[in-house]
């Protein structure tokens, strides 16, 4: 795979992770407020905590939150390249393609 190949899956996975309402709303708690008690991880409206657990899964497993144990509850935490990572996954106009306008 060509490098610009790799980054572009990565780009789309770290985008596709935070495609979700819920993991969107729960990267945007973190970012706002660091590392947080899964406890007050809750968003409106209230999801079930397995549903919560999923998605925090996928937030983990796509490298933008870490979790740690703290007796029976879980901090997370967003990763510190976080929201870099996501900022450079997003094309910027240099590497968009020209659009032309359509003037009537």
């Amino acid at each position: 795979m060509v490098a610009s190949q790799a980054s572009t899956c990565e780009a789309a996975a770290l985008l596709a992770a935070i495609a979700d309402p819920i993991r969107l709303a729960i990267i945007t708690k973190l970012a706002s407020s660091g590392t947080t008690c899964v406890c007050n991880l809750q968003i409106e409206p209230v999801i079930p905590d397995n549903q919560l657990s999923y998605h925090l899964k996928v937030l983990r497993d796509a490298g933008l939150v870490t979790s740690e144990r703290r007796s029976r509850w879980v901090d997370y935490t967003l990763m510190q390249d976080a929201l870099d990572r996501l900022h450079a996954a997003i094309p910027s106009r240099e590497v968009l393609p020209a659009v032309e306008e359509n003037v009537s």
